[in-house]
Parts: C-alpha cells; structure tokens; sequence
C-alpha cells in the first residue's frame, strides 16, 4: 500500500506541474496513466489530494463566488506551489530501485520529458535488469516443473515469458536511443518505428 500511495502522489505531482485540473479531471487523467487493474477511485485520490495538501505541496483553488456559479456546486481546481513543483523536480531527479518497479515505471516513463537522458537511462537500464533478473528466475522454475504442468498452464507461462522477453528488447532500443541522441521510435536510418512499446499495467 505505502508503495501504491507514493506512487500515486508522484503521479498526482507530474499531471498537476503541467495544467491545474479539477478532481474529475485529474481521476481521468490519472486513470490512463496508471493502468492499474482497478479504477482509481475518488475514496483513494481525495486523501492523497488532502495529504499532498497539508504537505504545502498543492492547493485547492475555490471557484469564485459569482451570480452565475450560485445555486450550482462549483469545481475546486488543484495546483502545485513552489514546493510541490521543487518537490516534483527533485524526484525526478533522483531516482532509486523503485523506480523501475512495477507499480512505479510506467510513472516514471510518462514523465521523461521532464528529465535529462542521463536519469532516463538509468531508470531504463533498471528496469531492464529486474526484467533480465525475473527472466532468469522463471526460466529456471519452469524448468524444474514443466513435466508437473499441463498444457495450458505451460501456455500461460510462455506467454509470459514472451511479453517479459518484448519489454527487455523496447527497453534496450529505448536506451540505444537515449545513447545516440535520437528520439523514441526513431529508427537509426531516420524511419519512424512502428513497434509499439508493451503494455504497461498493473
């Protein structure tokens, strides 16, 4: 959970550095940038926004008291302050192992342009070695069991392996990239590159 929570407000920080936003707005924007297995709820955003909050690193904005908003609930609208976007800046700017975790890459990935290639190729070639290391640990347990499984768990396995084995291979372009200063999805001869990279998701 504590994971799950940082994660969140480091997601919650980088929407809001770029555009102040409303809470349907912002549970919008955070739910495809997520791709978390379960929607994120209003019962788990508002206490990050009220923790965030008492932290100085945003505020809530009420809307202004007109004739015409009156009689009708207006939308409070949350930015970063000063300190929230120093707080933001400084995560970015350095990254530790949970940044290349599961719940928290995806994150750190939607954020790149915020960061220099140094940082990006750090965080790019962590998450290829935990990969590389998961890699390895399936491989050498579904040795030990294959004659133990049936067919469509051994199926699900190799699927498995297969998406693991993609990610490893869009993460070593993706650093070759960083590397020889060209783009994301740029191919070395200057085409665009149609592989798309792998789905991220809890």
């Amino acid at each position: 959970m504590a994971r799950r929570g940082a994660a969140l407000e480091f997601a919650v920080l980088g929407l809001l550095h770029d555009t102040p936003m409303h809470g349907y707005e912002l549970r919008k924007e955070l739910n495809a940038l997520l791709g978390w297995s379960r929607v994120l709820s209003y019962g788990t955003l508002y206490p990050c926004l009220k923790a965030l909050g008492k932290k100085g690193y945003i505020v809530a904005d009420e809307p202004a008291d007109t004739p015409a908003a009156r009689g009708r609930r207006g939308k409070i609208v949350y930015r970063l302050t000063a300190e929230g976007k120093e707080h933001f800046a400084d995560l970015l700017a350095a990254p530790g192992p949970s940044s290349w975790e599961d719940e928290n890459f995806g994150i750190h990935f939607a954020f790149f342009s915020h960061t220099d290639s140094r940082t990006r190729v750090r965080i790019l070639e962590g998450r290829r070695s935990r990969l590389e290391e998961r890699l390895e640990r399936v491989r050498t347990a579904a040795q030990k069991r294959r004659e133990r499984l049936d067919a469509y768990t051994l199926e699900l396995q190799r699927h498995g392996l297969e998406s693991v084995e993609r990610e490893v291979r869009w993460l070593t372009g993706l650093i070759d990239a960083e590397r020889s200063g060209r783009q994301p999805g740029d191919d070395p001869q200057g085409q665009a590159n149609t592989n798309n990279p792998p789905h991220q998701g809890g």
